[in-house]
């Protein structure tokens, strides 16, 4: 018999391969580790009303692991790779929890959370939800849940349910990186979000781009027609604001009105309360 060929192992040859497994590795348990310390934060960015210069319409909360170091590390550098783990779903709960505590201690601030549309069905964020709600009822009218386009298409039908319940207790949907994906129109109408947020690649520079101009604007007419507010997001200069706000759109967010922050106005402020009080 001749012998059979070896396989080979193409990810424990290629270099390329194997530092990738190991970077998601090392993020994984960097991940972990933050989850186990209790080291996951938010930090909040505002987005103003495009009506009113200078007005916050809401907060957007965004999570935050600090390392062993203590370094802040954003969402974009490791949520890609706990998405499709239970971590992933261990985020959610803990961002959620994190922003119904503030909305508990704030009166009058409205906030939003992101979430992916796995945890919807995951029994522990539902419990989450279900408590936080229970022990300040006022709160649903402030909160604002955000489900980004890619994330909502992978399971419509269960949020879909999911929206139609909590709206009527009074939670808003946002619909976040709209453009990013492959909505189609027939789901967009089933869907019933209460705001679109565009897309940043259509918004940063869209002053020095026609054909972005042309393609906002006709995403805000769409979110009129489906009665929808938007928020352009990642807004990095004052022409691009110009722009936008003359298009119509309703809100605006990004670098250009304030970074997102650990350390929000609100907490500054009961902060220097304690001190005048000592």
């Amino acid at each position: 018999m001749r012998p059979q060929p070896e396989i080979i192992d193409d990810a424990r040859q290629s270099p390329l391969a194997h530092a990738v497994s190991q970077r998601e590795q090392d993020t994984l348990f960097m991940v972990r580790r933050a989850i186990a310390n209790k080291r996951v934060v938010l930090a909040y960015q505002p987005v103003m009303q495009a009506a009113r210069p200078g007005h916050v319409a809401f907060y957007e909360a965004l999570l935050r692991v600090l390392d062993d170091d203590g370094r802040v590390i954003p969402a974009r550098d490791f949520i890609d790779t706990t998405e499709t783990h239970e971590m992933g779903r261990l985020l959610d709960c803990l961002a959620l929890e994190a922003g119904l505590d503030t909305l508990a201690q704030v009166p009058g601030l409205r906030l939003s959370i992101n979430l992916s549309a796995r945890s919807i069905g995951y029994p522990r964020w539902r419990q989450v939800l279900a408590q936080g709600l229970a022990a300040a009822p006022d709160i649903a009218e402030r909160l604002i849940l955000e489900i980004s386009e890619t994330s909502a298409m992978l399971m419509p039908d269960l949020v879909t349910s999911f929206m139609a319940d909590q709206q009527a207790r009074g939670i808003s949907f946002a619909l976040d990186e709209f453009g990013a994906g492959s909505t189609t129109f027939r789901y967009l109408k089933q869907f019933y979000f209460d705001i679109m947020k565009i897309d940043g690649q259509f918004i940063r520079g869209m002053a020095g781009s026609p054909d972005n101009q042309v393609l906002v604007s006709a995403l805000i007419s769409l979110a009129r027609h489906f009665e929808m507010f938007t928020v352009a997001s990642a807004v990095e200069s004052d022409a691009d604001a110009r722009i936008l706000i003359d298009a119509g759109v309703d809100c605006l967010q990004g670098y250009f009105f304030g970074l997102p922050t650990i350390n929000p106005p609100w907490l500054a402020q009961t902060t220097a309360k304690g001190h005048r009080q000592r």
